[in-house]
């Protein structure tokens, strides 16, 4: 066993405002400090466990949250490295980690003394003189443990185990295939090639050329934010179809094949399902969801999924016609689709996205965030130089109140580099809570925004829709800035997965607005096109969103897709008459949401938190001002600030004082007539 005081990832962090000691880790000492803490956290269960005392609140389920403190400190910074700074060191040790911990979670979860003794509590929860919170707290343990087997016969238990082991290294395997897939391929191209592209994007490009010694030369990748850059700009019909055709095929055969990874985390998934006894999968995700079951998730993907397909048709249409009027030649593909579209905006609503990128400056995107965040919430960002990040691009800012009174810490990362997952995510190192006194929150913020080329990485230019990612984030940063709980479990993100996505869709209404824009020097005209513009293009956006969720949902509800998972994909496509100038927003052989996170099932559950979105945003619109204080302060209070202290329902009812209404996200998409 190492020695604790030599390893100082074991530890309490004891930086400006509880910052972790990014500058003291090593890669070497995350290993034996896993082992460590885990032993600690036995001893800890061990005691709760074998304790004379009476099985109450206070000695079995707040025993439960206080318990493990070192281990989640050493866990969550662990996989934040992971994900945004994996190093070959990190990246080695990953699949090892994911297996200790999940033998070490599994463990806890079959402890038949352990969970006997929370079955206890649960049942005379109502006769403890407990509040609202802590019952909900008692309820949400005992699910826990119920759905980690612990009701299982002893042969289950086993098998249990080594089916959970197996699906973390599973998932381990595929980002790290996703990750060597796009890290492998670049689009070289010349000056000849640069037709259509953005002056900021070529820069880009450039940068990275040049870097690999070949100056004079241009290099897309594989990023989400090149891909789609330069599908909408490039007008060179071939370099697309190159480009588009690297990226999609990612991971689909050859040596970071992913399919097989998927036919058995299928069929494991449907397996544990089934020990539990639950129908599938889906039922399993979705059972502590706000929609409970696939069919309710279903239903609301079918309102959706016809008209976003007819508003797609006329789309396609229009498109089709301007690639003949202009003596095209040709019919309209995915990789065609994005450019047209610009097209339409540009000659139609006299928007130019390269001009809107022009003015959304990263830094001046960042601190428009934090401008917004300050009038709803009265908040404050300073930069704090003193506080060290994991790698050079990450900015510490300490957040305060209207009062001056700290709030949190929060990290920002937001420019792409090789050893990052792709995309654009948020995360907690350390979580709000009160139990023991006033613990604030540190949380961080990370994406893969294309960095100008060095040493003016401050030029870095955004879409809207990068702008609008920065903003999604963000919210979902308020969301853990913000909390006001008492148990930790119960603290900022952990809550239903169909409700984590409602803050953070929800902030990305004032990036679009013309009070924000306006900072930002967009011209009038330019923000009367970007709002018009916002109603054209939905079908695109609806059915590329929902196809995702409706084949996922399908998946993890059949039996049979894990024999052939290729054939099924295509096969419920078919079905869903998927049209084909569209691809799905993401194939399933890089889809990590589905296959290396949580989202397993849920994909849903942008359009199910968008629905409640759509509705809360526009009580704000008819209040006839979106800084409306009275509302903020109740968005805050019972929508940021409850976490999973109560049901999300009722944390939507006391904001609205009503249930959502799902009609508001068809007005939001323009599908009303479609």
């Amino acid at each position: 066993m190492t020695d604790a005081h030599a390893n100082a990832l074991l530890q309490p962090w004891d930086g400006p405002l509880g910052a972790p000691p990014f500058d003291q880790v090593r890669e070497d000492d995350f290993l034996p400090a896993f082992e460590t803490a885990m032993a600690w956290h036995r001893d800890e269960i061990a005691a709760i466990a074998q304790g004379s005392a009476p099985a109450t609140f206070d000695t079995v389920i707040a025993a439960l949250e206080r318990s493990g403190a070192p281990l989640a400190r050493v866990r969550r910074l662990f996989w934040t490295l992971s994900s945004a700074q994996g190093t070959p060191g990190i990246r080695a040790i990953e699949g090892q980690v994911s297996a200790m911990l999940s033998a070490h979670g599994t463990a806890i979860s079959h402890d038949a003394a352990i969970a006997a003794k929370v079955a206890a509590v649960h049942a005379g929860r109502h006769d403890m003189g407990l509040t609202a919170e802590q019952i909900r707290l008692v309820e949400s343990s005992h699910a826990g443990f119920r759905r980690g087997g612990a009701e299982l016969a002893p042969a289950q238990k086993e098998r249990f185990a080594a089916i959970d082991t197996r699906l973390s290294a599973l998932a381990v395997q595929f980002g790290h295939n996703v990750l060597a897939a796009t890290g492998d391929w670049v689009l070289d191209i010349g000056p000849d090639d640069l037709a259509g592209l953005p002056s900021g994007l070529c820069d880009v490009a450039a940068g990275r050329a040049a870097a690999k010694g070949q100056a004079g030369r241009y290099h897309v990748t594989l990023d989400r934010t090149d891909y789609e850059s330069f599908l909408t700009f490039s007008a060179r019909r071939d370099l697309r179809e190159a480009l588009w055709r690297a990226f999609t095929d990612r991971c689909d055969g050859g040596a970071h094949d992913n399919w097989p990874v998927i036919a058995e985390t299928l069929a494991l998934r449907q397996e544990r399902a089934a020990l539990l006894g639950y129908a599938d999968h889906a039922h399993y995700a979705l059972e502590d969801s706000m929609a409970h079951d696939p069919a309710a998730a279903a239903d609301l993907l079918a309102q959706l999924w016809e008209p976003g397909k007819r508003r797609a048709a006329e789309e396609a249409a229009e498109l089709q016609a301007l690639i003949d009027a202009e003596g095209g030649g040709f019919a309209l593909a995915p990789w065609d689709w994005r450019y047209y579209a610009e097209r339409v905006r540009r000659d139609r609503y006299a928007l130019d996205g390269g001009a809107v990128a022009d003015h959304l400056r990263l830094d001046a995107v960042r601190q428009a965030a934090f401008g917004t965040a300050a009038r709803l919430y009265g908040l404050t960002f300073t930069r704090r130089a003193d506080i060290a990040g994991y790698h050079p691009d990450v900015s510490a800012w300490e957040v305060g109140d209207a009062a001056g009174a700290p709030v949190g810490l929060l990290f920002t990362d937001y420019l792409a580099r090789l050893g990052k997952h792709g995309g654009a995510w948020m995360g907690s190192l350390c979580v709000q809570e009160a139990m023991d006194g006033d613990v604030r929150p540190v949380v961080y913020l990370v994406a893969n925004f294309a960095a100008a080329p060095p040493p003016d990485t401050a030029a870095t230019r955004l879409s809207i829709d990068e702008a609008r990612t920065l903003f999604h984030e963000f919210g979902h940063a308020l969301h853990g800035l913000l909390s006001r709980v008492t148990y930790p479990s119960q603290s900022g993100t952990a809550v239903a997965r169909d409700f984590v996505e409602f803050p953070s869709k929800f902030m990305e209404n004032w990036i679009v607005s013309r009070d924000v824009l306006s900072g930002f020097g967009v011209p009038d005209a330019l923000i009367d096109a970007i709002r018009k513009a916002e109603s054209y293009g939905q079908g695109f956006a609806t059915v590329e969103l929902i196809s995702c969720a409706l084949v996922d949902l399908a998946m993890h509800r059949s039996s049979d897709a894990s024999a052939d998972p290729r054939a099924f994909v295509a096969a419920e496509l078919e079905r869903l008459g998927m049209p084909p100038e569209i691809g799905l927003r993401h194939r399933f052989p890089y889809f990590t949401h589905i296959f290396d996170g949580g989202y397993a099932s849920a994909y849903y559950s942008y359009a199910w938190s968008e629905a409640l979105d759509a509705d809360a945003f526009e009580a704000f619109v008819a209040a006839g001002d979106i800084f409306d204080s009275t509302l903020a302060t109740r968005f805050r209070d019972e929508i940021l600030a409850a976490g999973d202290s109560r049901d999300p329902m009722d944390s939507f009812r006391a904001f609205l004082g009503r249930a959502p209404d799902a009609s508001a996200l068809m007005r939001a998409r323009h599908l009303v007539d479609a």
